[in-house]
């Protein structure tokens, strides 16, 4: 069986660039971010529950079942502030 030609290697051209600072580490939270995190889904939480609990009267008559959205758009919010914690 014959053998297969051997490959030669280039010779490493790359050179590194002193002149690029490294990437920054991130910074972590502040002590206040995990109180905002689990603030926007407690309110979130209890406005779903006063509407189911009240019959849809509280806590904006107006809005009638967007209420239920509501809350969730601010579980949801509390949800993505939490994606963020360093």
């Amino acid at each position: 069986m014959p053998k297969s030609r051997v490959r030669k290697k280039k010779a490493d051209t790359y050179v590194r660039s002193t002149a690029v600072a490294a990437p920054k580490k991130k910074q972590p939270s502040p002590a206040w971010f995990g109180g905002l995190v689990l603030g926007t889904m407690l309110i979130g939480v209890v406005w779903l529950v006063t509407y189911y609990v009240s019959g849809g009267s509280h806590p904006v008559r107006s809005l009638e079942a967007w209420n239920v959205l509501v809350g969730f758009v601010w579980i949801a919010l509390g949800f993505a502030l939490s994606t963020q914690w360093r």
